[in-house]
């Protein structure tokens, strides 16, 4: 399908250069307009829920602090919200894939390097599940893993 894409859009160029009309000079560009918004004069009714715009709002002050924000959304650092006892692992560079028992049923996952025995408790997050992933660098597929963006090791069993 590319290729015949590719072949079309190089036909259509080759006889547009072909033809024997005077090429046509392209027009002028539109000259750029920038327009502002007239200010808005204090009394002005706003949308429900739109900040006071003559009051400074939490952002406007350097002294402003995350955690002394209330209407913001606060940052949430990954929640490690499972734990699961390390069957075996596998290190590549950057990776660890790790073998786990969890629930009394055996799954893969994979985190940045971890450093890990057969016995450990990891916690970790929710992460990304794929099906039928294949790593190449392993030269293997795992019908199903599930990608961690967060673990650590936790107590010894």
């Amino acid at each position: 399908m590319k290729n015949i894409a590719l072949i079309t859009t190089l036909a259509i160029f080759t006889l547009a250069a072909c033809d024997d009309k005077p090429a046509v000079k392209p027009a002028a560009p539109a000259p750029t307009m920038t327009q502002t918004a007239p200010p808005i004069k204090p009394g002005t009714p706003m949308p429900p829920g739109h900040p006071d715009i003559n009051s400074a709002g939490p952002m406007d002050s350097p002294a402003a602090t995350l955690s002394g924000m209330t209407d913001i959304e606060q940052p949430t650092e990954s929640v490690q919200t499972q734990e699961a006892t390390v069957i075996s692992s596998i290190d590549i560079p950057q990776f660890t894939y790790l073998e786990v028992k969890q629930d009394g049923k055996t799954r893969w996952i994979a985190s940045a390097t971890l450093a890990v025995k057969k016995g450990d408790i990891i916690d970790f997050d929710e992460g990304s599940t794929m099906s039928n992933f294949t790593s190449k660098s392993l030269n293997r597929t795992f019908p199903s893993i599930t990608f961690v963006n967060n673990a650590s090791v936790g107590n010894k069993k």
